[in-house]
């Protein structure tokens, strides 16, 4: 059995198709299927099926799955034994981008400075992507805004309390009281579906009978911010977002007597028994942060 075959099974697992697999690997297509009926051959059984067109896992490839990941990642342990001591490689990160713009920039200048080896690719995306990206295999780390978690097959560091707050303009209702009771033509101003906050807030107005507002949904904080600073509505949003828009006096905090839940940051890793040097290195560097 070629580790190399295991690579490309793990590599169709995770992408999806034999054709996709050939990009990333850098095979030709007929590279894949080779290395998929040679492991098949080994194994005595099909790995993957075709259902509606759509390549599926046939129970003998689910099976193989966590087999797969730990002779793997002993491979990859056993690749990187002559360099343990330096911090190399690519390291890919997933976070929301209310992190990545107010939370995340000083660690990963620092990280730069510590490791220039690195290659560091840091993509955005909602909380729940980014936890299926990490569970997938697509990033090494992933950051998320979350009430409570209780996750299997990862493990997890909490890291801020962070605070949300209502902002609207500074000529607009300042209190929340003045929304919600008399009725209002202004937009709740928020981002897409699946962001943590926004699923927060919109279960707090459910639970507690509180008036559904009509939606604004854009594409960016920057969007929300100017979109509330024009006086088109109001926001929730983590109050590290909007911290100098506040204080500039661009932005106001609502005054409100709602209870929110609690609502926390956290970085995420998928459990394993070894981390690579790159990744061990940005978790401590994350925690020492706090």
């Amino acid at each position: 059995m070629e580790i190399r075959h295991l690579i490309t099974f793990r590599t169709i697992v995770d992408v999806g198709s034999y054709t996709n697999a050939a990009i990333k690997l850098g095979y030709t297509q007929s590279t894949i299927t080779s290395h998929i009926q040679a492991l098949e051959k080994e194994i005595g059984g099909e790995l993957f099926t075709y259902v509606k067109r759509e390549l599926k896992l046939t129970s003998l490839g689910k099976e193989l799955i966590p087999l797969a990941d730990e002779l793997l990642h002993s491979y990859n342990r056993i690749s990187q034994m002559k360099s343990r001591n330096t911090v190399s490689g690519e390291l890919k990160i997933a976070a929301p981008e209310s992190l990545t713009i107010s939370r995340l920039g000083p660690i990963l200048k620092e990280y730069l400075l510590r490791y220039p080896d690195v290659k560091l690719i840091l993509s955005n995306g909602t909380c729940g992507q980014n936890q299926k990206d990490l569970m997938s295999g697509h990033v090494d780390i992933a950051f998320m805004i979350w009430t409570s978690l209780e996750l299997d097959h990862c493990h997890y560091h909490q890291l801020h309390k962070e605070e949300i707050v209502l902002i609207t303009s500074p000529n607009k209702y300042q209190h929340f009281d003045d929304y919600k009771n008399k009725g209002t033509t202004d937009y709740f101003i928020t981002n897409e579906k699946g962001c943590s906050y926004r699923s927060m807030f919109e279960a707090h107005l459910v639970n507690h009978k509180l008036p559904k507002f009509q939606t604004m949904e854009l594409w960016s904080l920057e969007a929300i911010k100017q979109a509330v600073m024009s006086g088109l509505g109001f926001a929730a949003l983590p109050y590290i977002t909007v911290k100098n828009e506040v204080e500039n006096g661009l932005l106001k905090i609502m005054e409100h007597n709602e209870e929110f839940e609690p609502i926390y940051s956290y970085l995420l890793v998928k459990a394993k028994k070894w981390q690579s040097p790159a990744v061990e290195r940005f978790i401590e560097l994350t925690l020492e942060s706090i």
